[in-house]
């Protein structure tokens, strides 16, 4: 008999990884605390539990993902039963969070392994998502299916917090490119560019990254500010980013200077807006647009 996967959080992106668990064949019992977000999965051979002791009675291995370190401590506290043996974080939980909880969970004879995740909701639907694993490395072979068929698995090391500390480098990357390329093309626009070229220029050339090869001419030029990605997500992971760096002594004066840039985003845009918008914020304070309709209507 296959053995059943648990998987908590039926969200933006912890809906389409545990679709694509089951479209690979494996056996889930899911959890959510909407209870719609579980019905498709039982519509498709899924069984749904009402309480996380009921999900940790019945299977060894659980996955997360869910929004906030706070959250995922909660639910890390809520995890115990005869049957667990391992949990694996899909979340940005952060090196120091998690080091905690497996400290926690290590008392009751639980293994936490960091597994988050990078690539967006549409990365995650179309399976190309990079896994980034910490924990003992045969727990990492044993979980190859249910990660091959969500992504990319990368082994990063054996100890706790190493995978989230990748994580927070990435998305410390990806939250500059966000907010630096917002200002460079509002100032471009404003000295006369269209952004469009703009764009064309930089992505056969030394400053192309992911914001300029896809959130702003997919997601910004367009106005669809559709990636399903929140601003207040991506200011939490700069935030502890730069957290994870002060405790380590480093002097992360860039870093921080962008963290400033997205507490703005979060102040002036709100927790639930796309964090594509904080485009918005540059062309605000450069008096531009950058979509077309709106400058042909300027």
């Amino acid at each position: 008999m296959q053995e059943e996967l648990g998987f908590v959080g039926l969200g933006n992106m912890g809906a389409p990884m545990a679709a694509r668990m089951q479209a690979a064949g494996l056996s889930l019992v899911v959890h959510d605390t909407n209870a719609a977000a579980t019905q498709r999965f039982v519509d498709n051979g899924a069984t749904a539990v009402d309480s996380l002791r009921e999900l940790a009675d019945r299977v060894g291995t659980i996955f997360l993902s869910l929004p906030t370190p706070d959250v995922v401590r909660r639910v890390a506290q809520g995890l115990e039963g005869r049957a667990l043996v391992r949990v694996v974080d899909l979340s940005t939980t952060g090196p120091e969070a998690s080091r905690a909880i497996a400290a926690d969970l290590a008392g009751r004879n639980v293994r936490w392994l960091d597994s988050p995740v990078s690539g967006g909701v549409s990365g995650a639907v179309a399976g190309t998502i990079s896994v980034m694993f910490s924990g003992p490395r045969q727990d990492f072979d044993d979980l190859r299916a249910p990660f091959e068929a969500i992504g990319k698995p990368f082994y990063i090391g054996d100890s706790a917090g190493l995978a989230q500390t990748m994580k927070l480098v990435n998305n410390m990357l990806s939250a500059t490119a966000m907010a630096v390329t917002a200002e460079a093309l509002s100032m471009g626009v404003r000295s006369g560019l269209d952004p469009k070229v703009m764009l064309d220029v930089i992505n056969v050339s030394s400053g192309r990254n992911t914001a300029t090869m896809d959130k702003y001419p997919n997601r910004v030029l367009t106005g669809s500010f559709d990636a399903g990605f929140t601003t207040g997500l991506m200011s939490k992971d700069v935030r502890l980013f730069v957290e994870t760096a002060k405790t380590l002594g480093l002097d992360v004066a860039a870093c921080s200077a962008v963290l400033a840039e997205w507490d703005r985003a979060l102040e002036e845009l709100g927790p639930d807006s796309d964090f594509c918008r904080i485009a918005e914020l540059a062309e605000s304070r450069a008096g531009v647009s950058l979509r077309a309709k709106e400058r042909e209507g300027a």
